[in-house]
């Protein structure tokens, strides 16, 4: 008999399991992974931003970098949560610039560059402020404020603003 006749027509015949080159997709996979683990950034900055400063909005996002951070409120000013300048400040304002933010400023870039001297794998001195501003202040006062970071060695700066959460 033949093999094509009309009643082997409906019968099914097995298939043969089909084997799958899954090599390529692996070779996609790991791609992905070191490209993910690469642009991964684990060294976000936790602030400790003061109940007296009101923070602007803004709905740009960026990778914030480490650095001194700089908080400022209508009347006391901050240095990495040291309170530098209050009310009770005498005259803190001197040939343009604050002169206790100077000081402190320059103590700590001072601090970085020795231990960046006695310790090999210490981070280098950025020179970037973190500015915590509260939005009341004029404009003047926050010029002021930069003056003082670029007299004192800081020379970049990165506004800290509350994110519109969406």
């Amino acid at each position: 008999m033949r093999k094509n006749s009309i009643r082997n027509r409906g019968v099914r015949r097995k298939n043969k399991v089909l084997d799958l080159d899954i090599t390529s997709l692996l070779d996609i996979l790991v791609i992905l992974l070191v490209f993910l683990l690469k642009s991964y950034d684990a060294t976000g900055i936790i602030l400790n931003v003061s109940d007296e400063i009101t923070l602007p909005l803004s709905q740009s996002q960026s990778v914030s970098s480490e650095g001194v951070v700089v908080q400022v409120s209508p009347q006391k000013i901050w240095i990495d949560d040291d309170e530098i300048v209050n009310q009770n400040t005498r005259n803190p304002i001197s040939r343009g610039i604050i002169q206790p933010l100077y000081d402190e400023l320059v103590s700590k870039k001072n601090e970085i560059k020795s231990i960046q001297k006695t310790v090999e794998n210490a981070p280098k001195f950025t020179g970037l402020v973190n500015l915590v501003v509260d939005k009341t202040l004029k404009y003047n006062y926050v010029k002021t404020i930069m003056r003082t970071c670029a007299e004192a060695g800081y020379q970049k700066y990165k506004f800290v603003v509350r994110g519109v959460e969406e």
